[in-house]
């Protein structure tokens, strides 16, 4: 598996050094952000988790390589390419045999992270039950990701364009913890709550860290949920974001917008129709994700150490 991956510089100077790594995708920055926002989002991301004294590898696929940790050439060309494919699981093998540009998505992400052993990965926030996903069967593939693959996820929740509910209840099926940080609720992505709690409130990177690692030391295989709620100053009134919700929805279905271009659609609707708030939110939250996700990822390798 290792003849897939391509390390940066920066990372194999890390992976040499045994510095601490967080792992970052790269759909936020082909499909969930307008250029320039989204290079310059993920430039600033990885700062911060440089500043915290971390590593940042964001991933990627190109050229048949699975790319663990980009070059500011290579963020640009994710950020402004039209041809880049949004890749899951189901969607790896094809990208790479066939050579073509691939943007992970959180399940991706997840994959590539294990193989590459690192062990916590930041996002904004993760895939899940589809609103009337009793009917058509639309439920987000980071859900199984998180079921059997051992990456700590730092996110802020799951967006409120999905059933939270029942994200919940599949996360618990599968025995995925959801851990909340700073409070007992559980996150909505723009909002700070979404009505449900979380299974535990772990607030300190150690106690985080000390979890994961009980985790799977136990032979528990699989994700942890560590949910990072959007910082209050950034965040969204919940019945605006709601009405707003609503209505995107209602759009995508009349315009027959189904699968993976559901996700992408909602965000930019929703951007249009809070004049660009709900972007400053994003980028907000994905930033208090990398605080929160390099301090998690050093108090891991403090603990393996």
């Amino acid at each position: 598996m290792q003849q897939f991956l391509l390390y940066s510089p920066e990372v194999a100077a890390a992976r040499a050094a045994g510095k601490a790594i967080v792992a970052l995708e790269s759909t936020i920055i082909s499909h969930g952000m307008p250029y320039p926002q989204n290079v310059q989002m993920a430039r600033e991301v990885e700062q911060i988790i440089r500043d915290a004294g971390a590593v940042p590898a964001t991933i990627a696929i190109m050229d048949g390589k699975i790319c663990i940790g980009l070059n500011e050439q290579q963020l640009e060309l994710l950020g402004t390419s039209p041809d880049a494919m949004k890749v899951s699981r189901r969607d790896l093998p094809f990208v790479l045999a066939q050579r073509k540009l691939g943007a992970t998505t959180v399940a991706a992400t997840m994959i590539c992270a294990e193989l590459a052993g690192i062990s916590v990965f930041v996002t904004g926030g993760i895939g899940g039950v589809h609103r009337g996903a009793e009917t058509s069967f639309d439920i987000s593939a980071d859900l199984q990701e998180l079921a059997h693959t051992s990456v700590a996820v730092v996110c802020a929740g799951v967006k409120s364009i999905l059933d939270i509910g029942l994200t919940l209840e599949y996360l618990e099926t599968y025995g995925v913890p959801v851990v909340s940080v700073g409070q007992r609720g559980f996150p909505a992505f723009f909002t700070r709550e979404s009505g449900f709690n979380a299974d535990f409130q772990l607030d300190t990177p150690a106690e985080q860290a000390a979890f994961i690692h009980t985790k799977w030391q136990l032979g528990l295989k699989g994700g942890v949920v560590v949910s990072n709620p959007v910082p209050a100053a950034e965040a969204m009134p919940k019945a605006e974001i709601d009405a707003i919700t609503e209505q995107a929805l209602q759009e995508a279905d009349t315009q027959g917008i189904t699968g993976k271009q559901v996700t992408p659609f909602l965000l930019s609707r929703i951007k249009q129709l809070t004049d660009g708030r709900s972007l400053a939110t994003n980028i907000a939250l994905v930033k208090n994700n990398a605080r929160c996700g390099a301090a998690l990822a050093l108090a891991m390798h403090a603990h393996q150490n």
